[in-house]
């Protein structure tokens, strides 16, 4: 999704993770140590991305949200007693401008920009906690920054880094979410053509980290907060103006806050059309 001339690119985005797995530290925990069994999310996202010219652009993205939470209302007492919400909403849109003027191939770009409080944050609140609601409820700054370079010279080989800050400023309710910083490396193929088909395999080490929510009761600074390393294998198709890429993320370190739930694994899917 790196611009790399002036005009636009239109997709959509499917992204999808079960999280059902118990972690603490850096290693795995009994899930009867933690009330929460199951958060399932089915992300939905619309974006665009337009460059007016060969150094200044936007992106906007509108996600929408499928998600079922299954907690255990009477933890840690006996006999357990799962409760499941399962609802579906718009989430925080994410409004962004790309300054690219660098250097002529656009290989060097910042972004900045918002992310604004549209997704719903009180969804069934006797049983869905704040950090497991669809919106976050605060108006967040993103701040960004992305390398893209050929190995080789003809350009088949290339290589890419790429940043994101994510500092919540405005809030609701005293509740304030943690500070998030996701950084990825990658290097990728572009030497396979069937036809007129390009096949780029793409190979990513992602590093996120995330501080601890804080503010009122309706904050967990005690299982909140993480930093996990994921590789994920990927591979991009480009025929004409379509483009598609997808992957799967696996975690291969990760170091959780207290309780919390993750994934063992991580699937997106991205179509494109280029105009």
């Amino acid at each position: 999704m790196f611009p790399t001339d002036s005009g636009g690119t239109a997709y959509v985005e499917y992204d999808y993770q079960d999280q059902t797995i118990n972690w603490s530290g850096s290693s795995g925990a009994p899930a009867a140590n933690n009330a929460d069994k199951d958060l399932r999310t089915n992300f939905f996202t619309a974006g665009l991305q337009y460059m007016f010219n060969r150094s200044w652009g936007i992106q906007v993205e509108v996600p929408y949200w499928d998600r079922k939470f299954t907690t255990d209302q009477n933890f840690p007492n006996s006999p357990p007693d799962d409760v499941t919400a399962h609802w579906s909403d718009l989430g925080d849109i994410r409004i962004r401008g790309v300054y690219t003027g660098f250097s002529e191939d656009l290989s060097t770009g910042v972004t900045f920009g918002l992310k604004l409080p549209t997704g719903s944050y009180q969804y069934n609140s006797a049983v869905v906690d704040r950090d497991s609601q669809i919106g976050s409820g605060s108006t967040d700054i993103l701040l960004g920054a992305f390398h893209r370079e050929a190995l080789t010279s003809d350009n088949s080989w290339s290589w890419f880094v790429q940043a994101l800050l994510d500092q919540p400023i405005l809030t609701v309710q005293h509740y304030r979410p943690g500070t998030e910083i996701d950084t990825a490396a990658g290097i990728h193929y572009n030497g396979w053509m069937v036809g007129n088909l390009m096949i780029a395999p793409v190979a990513q080490l992602i590093v996120s980290e995330r501080t601890r929510d804080s503010g009122s009761a309706s904050a967990s600074p005690v299982a909140s907060g993480y930093q996990r390393l994921l590789l994920s294998p990927g591979v991009e198709f480009n025929l004409d103006q379509i483009s598609a890429y997808v992957d799967i993320e696996f975690p291969v370190y990760q170091h959780f806050t207290g309780d919390q739930l993750t994934a063992p694994w991580l699937l997106k899917f991205i179509v494109a059309y280029h105009f």
